[in-house]
């Protein structure tokens, strides 16, 4: 080997050093705002249950009534295709695999209702006998992969009650076996980021008094007024609240109903289609990025139920409504009625297989570091599609054997790539 030409430079090391000291409280900054995806599953969409109606066999009763929905309205492929709009080539398998998630797993996230959608007349027994059945749930594997509550508010007029409710249910879980892994709590109408903070000195509170990690318990911010979009002084209210969680956050959930009328939208407007939703959820969306919190479409108040004209016109909505939030990054949404885990799963199915050839292509030739191809990918372009890859992994859209027989990777290979907290993006770099 030839002798290295030195290279002129005009300024001292000195120089560098001191930078780098200056920027040191930056560096730590950045990575404790900042870190990025948590590297977890993120389910496709949150189911509400009122607590007085939530009973042991919700997640499996939902999943047949939506195969009973299914069998009278869609019974086949192409019956399905058609009201949705499929491409033959994706009708069969979207379909089957529809059949097959509700059978296997027609919940992936379930959320036990004491706010809006809660009448009943003992919420202190209810939030006990969610406790229990959720616990009963996850020892018998009858559970969804998330389950937990959302409870009333921080505002003065119900804020004892909420707090009352998250503390027997808590309770009950740790009477009844512990917290589980896939616990998840949802604090709606947050107007204030100090309203957040109390949510988080009350969870610190009963991590103390029960022996828990600090930090054990997290919890989802649900955006429903337009006080935590924008603040008085002008600035974006939910970055803040996702400061004042002190990491405890892990979504912002968009209330469709709440925030458009908190807006003045007229009823027969309020949409998760409606340019102030775009707004507020685009507000979301870049108040989280890097943040590891993750952002959550609302609902669809159209239930596909009545004559199968009626249901085939609630579906096309859904789907329409869930592939449009899909293309804007939100992965995730509510769903109210059992009749929309059909369109939900279709929607989501769709969108994964849809990509799925060329997303493999192009992370196998960046992997590869391979020559040729109309794309030059960067690694912010090789996470991305690492995380497309996983999270139709994850739903059951794909499958791991046909992923690593297109990519040439594992499992593990992906999670390098999506995600900072599990190495470096081009660590699996061949």
């Amino acid at each position: 080997m030839g002798q290295q030409e030195k290279v002129a430079t005009s300024l001292t090391g000195a120089v560098s050093e001191d930078i780098s000291a200056s920027l040191v409280p930056v560096d730590e900054e950045l990575a404790r705002r900042y870190p990025g995806d948590p590297g977890t599953r993120q389910p496709v969409h949150t189911v509400y249950v009122p607590g007085d109606a939530f009973a042991a066999d919700t997640v499996r009763s939902w999943g047949d009534q939506a195969l009973a929905a299914l069998d009278e309205h869609a019974p086949d492929a192409k019956s399905f295709a058609s009201v949705l709009g499929l491409s033959d080539e994706l009708a069969d398998d979207v379909y089957g695999r529809v059949r097959a998630k509700l059978e296997r797993e027609p919940i992936e996230d379930l959320r036990v209702d004491f706010e809006d959608g809660y009448s009943g007349k003992d919420e202190d027994a209810d939030a006990a006998r969610a406790a229990r059945l959720i616990s009963q749930a996850y020892a018998d594997g009858t559970a969804a992969p998330y389950m937990g509550i959302r409870m009333k508010c921080m505002e003065a007029a119900v804020r004892d009650r909420g707090i009352r409710t998250t503390d027997i249910f808590l309770t009950g879980l740790m009477e009844h076996g512990g917290l589980p892994d896939g616990l998840v709590l949802t604090l709606p109408k947050v107007t204030y980021a100090e309203q957040v903070t109390a949510f988080v000195r009350l969870l610190e509170a009963f991590e103390k008094a029960r022996g828990l990690d600090a930090g054990r318990i997290g919890f989802e911010i649900q955006i429903e007024t337009s006080q935590s979009i924008l603040a008085a002084d002008g600035t974006a209210a939910v970055a803040r609240m996702i400061d004042a969680a002190e990491g405890r956050a892990t979504g912002l959930h968009y209330g469709t109903f709440d925030y458009s009328a908190c807006l003045g939208v007229s009823a027969a407007y309020q949409a998760s289609d409606h340019p102030a939703a775009d707004h507020a959820k685009a507000v979301m969306q870049v108040a989280a990025a890097g943040t590891g919190v993750r952002v959550s479409d609302g609902s669809t108040n159209v239930l596909p139920v009545g004559t199968t004209r009626n249901v085939h016109e609630a579906w096309r909505l859904h789907y329409g409504l869930t592939r449009r939030a899909l293309a804007r990054a939100y992965y995730q949404g509510w769903d109210m009625h059992p009749g929309h885990l059909p369109t939900r799963y279709a929607a989501v199915f769709a969108f994964y297989r849809e990509g799925f050839e060329q997303a493999a292509a192009r992370l196998a030739a960046y992997a590869g570091q391979a020559a040729g191809g109309d794309i030059a990918d960067e690694p912010a372009s090789a996470k991305a599609l690492a995380s497309y890859l996983l999270r139709g992994i994850d739903c059951g859209a794909l499958d791991t054997t046909e992923v690593a027989r297109l990519t040439g990777l594992t499992r593990a290979d992906l999670d390098g790539f999506a995600s900072p907290r599990r190495g470096d993006l081009t660590a699996t770099a061949k």
